[in-house]
């Protein structure tokens, strides 16, 4: 069994860096898109292109790929990113329950 993921898409806001403890933790969005389906097939624009809905991926980088990826990437950079899906449980103020999902990098290439 396997938990993998792979994102390629473009860092859609600049990496922010905190810390908890001694560990640094890196947080940014990447951007993918996906082909708008309707009826199994994709739609086509006027022009001929396929249109295309934007999907936002939370990435969490932890000490030393987070120094690096806060250091060498900006919003906008297209990178490869390969880790894992983490899943966690919270509740609210309100006393809803939350089921966030982010990645967690082993590598952030550029591309």
């Amino acid at each position: 069994m396997k938990n993998l993921v792979i994102l390629i898409g473009r860092i859609a806001s600049a990496p922010e860096t905190r810390h908890a403890g001694d560990t640094e933790i890196t947080s940014f969005m990447v951007v993918t898109d996906r082909p708008k389906l309707v009826d199994g097939k994709t739609v086509k624009n006027e022009a001929g292109y396929t249109e295309t809905f934007a999907e936002f991926h939370r990435v969490t980088a932890f000490n030393g790929l987070g120094t690096s990826v806060a250091r060498h990437k900006k919003k906008g950079d297209v990178v490869e990113v390969q880790g894992r899906l983490h899943y966690a449980k919270w509740t609210d103020r309100e006393g809803a329950e939350r089921y966030p999902v982010e990645t967690v990098p082993e590598e952030v290439l550029s591309l």
